[in-house]
């Protein structure tokens, strides 16, 4: 597991920054509910929440810590769709189809808004706009025609073109000019989960830590076993994303676990003149730089790539070669935390969300499950009570398995990646 060695070591800007939270207890003995959730990251505290909310009796069972996984540690970026765009969508799925998919996810970001109002999380929110910066000029043809689809097809008014200068005033870095969505934003991610777990505490909800779910046995009812306990249900969500391993084969043929790194420097003296609108940026490249300002003023960093299974030596560094060559002004600039982690990607890059009789499922986020992991957590909890329709447009999207299996799928996709991150550079 990626998590342990380096990347636990490693402290992030997040958890150096966190809320107060009062440890959950470990599962001891043997339990009954009606709905049990393995994870306890955004996905299955969604599903608590709206399980509980709908008089569902609901146990958590986390691994690590609330938060531990990539709902604790990821950028931060609140990202409106999904990781294929509306053009690409409409082609494979035909207009109607794309349309109410994407108006689904772009539910997501109003959802999870209206969770840190409604229950006063403490969470850095920006809604300050997303902008991903074309990095090459012929990404910006492509966006041209996605901002077109988006207005008149998807009728989502909310999406400027910007010209290299437009992009420019909204950060420094010579892009040929980009896409802004201005109800993206940014969150400290952390924060918000622990908001969310907070949130189902008080529905009623009860949440072990220090649990990881080590088997799960399928019949008239679900038991998930951990080893001091187990809890039987009439319906079980898997909720682990790229931490879930063996404890659902079926589901995991689907799904590659990718590391992730990213930095936070130190405090700037003027973090404004690296991204002067403080928007949420991304670029156009297939192995995607990513980055924003902290509410302390840091700029916090992720990109490049890498691809075996164990995290670089020193990740500071690693972070620092790709910051530097996006933003040479913090060249030499403290970087106070580097951190990695672990999320999933799907072939289709399109979530993997579903059902295996009493057991649902949603991951697969491929880097967009900041907002998309809340909305699939109650998504699942409508499929449970029988209300199909939103959760079937997602679950009729089933991504194919990799080739090969669970054992092949690293050294394929490696060679994929190789592949786009040479196209990258060209």
């Amino acid at each position: 597991m990626l998590f342990n060695g380096a990347l636990a070591m490693a402290e992030s800007y997040y958890a150096a920054t966190a809320n107060p939270w009062v440890d959950q207890p470990p599962l001891a003995g043997d339990i009954a509910a009606d709905l049990v959730i393995v994870g306890g990251g955004c996905t299955g505290l969604s599903a608590a929440l709206h399980g509980a909310r709908r008089g569902l009796r609901v146990v958590v069972l986390e691994g690590g810590k609330v938060g531990w996984g990539a709902s604790g540690r990821n950028g931060g970026q609140i990202i409106p769709g999904l990781r294929q765009g509306a053009t690409e969508l409409v082609r494979t799925l035909g207009p109607e189809r794309a349309k109410g998919l994407l108006d689904l996810a772009f539910e997501a970001r109003d959802l999870v808004t209206g969770l840190i109002r409604e229950h006063s999380i403490a969470c850095d929110l920006k809604t300050t706009g997303h902008l991903t910066g074309a990095a090459k000029a012929a990404d910006l043809r492509g966006m041209e025609d996605e901002a077109e689809c988006l207005t008149t097809v998807m009728n989502y008014p909310h999406i400027d073109l910007l010209s290299a200068a437009q992009a420019r005033e909204a950060v420094d870095v010579p892009y040929f000019g980009g896409l802004h969505d201005r109800r993206g934003g940014h969150l400290h991610p952390l924060n918000y989960t622990l908001g969310l777990a907070a949130a189902a505490l008080d529905a009623g909800v009860t949440i072990h830590e220090r649990s990881e779910a080590v088997r799960l046995d399928t019949g008239k009812d679900v038991r998930v076993f951990t080893a001091r306990g187990s809890v039987q249900a009439a319906h079980a969500v898997l909720a682990g994303d790229a931490l879930l391993e063996g404890l659902a084969p079926k589901v995991n043929r689907r799904i590659m676990p990718v590391a992730n790194y990213l930095a936070a420097t130190a405090p700037l003296a003027d973090p404004r003149a690296l991204i002067p609108k403080d928007a949420a940026v991304s670029d156009s490249r297939f192995v995607v730089n990513y980055y924003r300002l902290s509410a302390d003023g840091r700029l916090i960093f992720g990109g490049g790539e890498r691809y075996t299974p164990q995290p670089p030596r020193d990740i500071a560094a690693f972070a620092r070669r790709h910051m530097e060559a996006v933003f040479p002004q913090v060249r030499g600039v403290p970087i106070d935390h580097a951190w990695g982690g672990l999320v999933s990607i799907t072939q289709t890059r399109l979530p993997h969300v579903g059902r295996d009789g009493a057991v649902l499922f949603a991951h697969g986020y491929s880097g967009l499950g900041v907002i998309l992991s809340t909305l699939a957590g109650k998504l699942l909890v409508e499929a449970i009570l029988g209300e199909t329709a939103r959760f079937e447009r997602f679950a009729s999207l089933e991504p194919p398995p990799f080739p090969g299996g669970t054992a092949l799928r690293g050294p394929l996709h490696v060679l994929g990646m190789l592949w786009y991150a040479l196209r990258d550079r060209l």
